[in-house]
């Protein structure tokens, strides 16, 4: 039996270049699918990863000496804004804040509290609405998301203010 080296090296060669190229494909499936094999049929859709969030906590509120400046979530912060701060709970999450027989339902707009012993920071504006003026404890409950934007919080004008230009004579 006589065997040809040069048609063996040649098939062995495709052989292996098919392969490597199959592996390519293969790693290429698996590196865009975060490792995991891609599943049959259309993606499915994406929920929102839970946080757990306790029905009450600890509040505190901050404002004025970060008036002008960005929120985590991208929001100048003013006397004018209505939002809280969470460490885990994601930007535009709605939260219905309850505090002595007021409730209020405010966006997740920053990162926080920086207090140690507090769950939850309140802007100015949503402790005055709340009549808080002092770390106290709240109710709270996750009620829904909404897109964050970089008005979200601001008090909603009327329709005079609107044209207006937002100044109300009075």
């Amino acid at each position: 039996m006589r065997i040809d080296f040069k048609k063996t090296t040649t098939l062995l060669v495709l052989i292996a270049a098919l392969s490597c190229a199959a592996m390519t494909c293969a790693l290429d499936a698996l590196a865009a699918t975060g490792g995991a094999s891609a599943p049959a049929g259309p993606p499915a859709p994406v929920k929102p990863a839970r946080t757990k969030v306790r029905a009450s906590g600890i509040a505190t509120w901050f404002g004025p000496g970060f008036y002008g400046q960005r929120t985590a979530c991208g929001q100048t912060l003013t006397p004018a804004v209505i939002g809280v701060a969470n460490r885990t709970l994601a930007c535009g999450t709605l939260v219905k804040v309850s505090y002595k027989g007021h409730a209020l339902t405010v966006p997740v707009l920053d990162r926080g509290p920086y207090s140690h012993i507090a769950d939850w920071d309140l802007t100015a504006g949503a402790a005055q609405a709340l009549n808080i003026s002092e770390t106290v404890r709240i109710g709270t409950r996750i009620i829904g998301v909404t897109p964050n934007t970089p008005t979200l919080g601001l008090p909603l004008q009327s329709p005079v203010a609107s044209l207006a230009g937002g100044a109300v004579s009075g």
